[in-house]
């Protein structure tokens, strides 16, 4: 499994842009909607196969009645949420994690028009189920689609990503369990921490 995608959570998906386009230098391009999910996105790539997503609520579409999924309804926004590991077979990716348990649920579709009416496709762990506060990650399968970062804005790279929990030693065992390499320090809250080579230097996001 490697790291796919970032998981950056607004309440606005304007101003989280600006926000983005300010401390990296570059703007993140408009990615679509998710219908049924309630968010929209926006999208800048940290490497050919990596990106970040700003991801937000989307005003013209109802809040699901679960809830919108990936952190977007907390209030302590804006902040990294989750993450999404790439792997080419969920099945036994999901089943090494639910051994070292963490539960991912059920492998579920996804999909989204792109700007120029293109279909995304792509199969995901349950993004609802977040087993270790944001540290461990939800699994993503792209099928047949173009991975997304090789048409959104580039320039940035991702560094490194690392996290922090009050119970770090436990989370740490269980994340190796499930073939993750990931430091985890022990923090004063769950976090996820990111550090970007960017065109305005070193960004860390949290």
């Amino acid at each position: 499994m490697q790291i796919d995608h970032l998981v950056f959570a607004v309440h606005d998906l304007e101003s989280g842009i600006r926000q983005i386009a300010g401390l990296t230098g570059i703007s993140p391009a408009t990615g679509g909607l998710h219908p049924g999910w309630g968010t929209r996105n926006a999208l800048l790539a940290l490497g050919p196969e990596t990106y970040l997503e700003v991801i937000a609520p989307d005003p013209n579409q109802p809040r699901p009645p679960h809830g919108r999924a990936l952190g977007v309804d907390r209030t302590d926004l804006p902040r990294l949420t989750r993450w999404a590991a790439r792997t080419d077979n969920i099945p036994a990716a999901a089943a090494l994690a639910e051994a070292a348990g963490f539960s991912t649920g059920k492998i579920l579709d996804g999909s989204r028009k792109k700007p120029d009416g293109s279909l995304l496709r792509w199969q995901l762990s349950d993004p609802y189920i977040d087993p270790a506060d944001g540290i461990f990650p939800f699994l993503i399968d792209w099928l047949d689609s173009p991975h997304p970062a090789n048409h959104a804005p580039a320039g940035c790279r991702l560094l490194q990503l690392r996290a922090e929990h009050p119970d770090a030693g436990r989370i740490s065992a269980l994340t190796a369990a499930a073939g993750l390499d990931l430091e985890i320090a022990r923090g004063p809250e769950p976090a996820l921490i990111a550090a970007l080579q960017t065109p305005k230097g070193v960004v860390v996001l949290r």
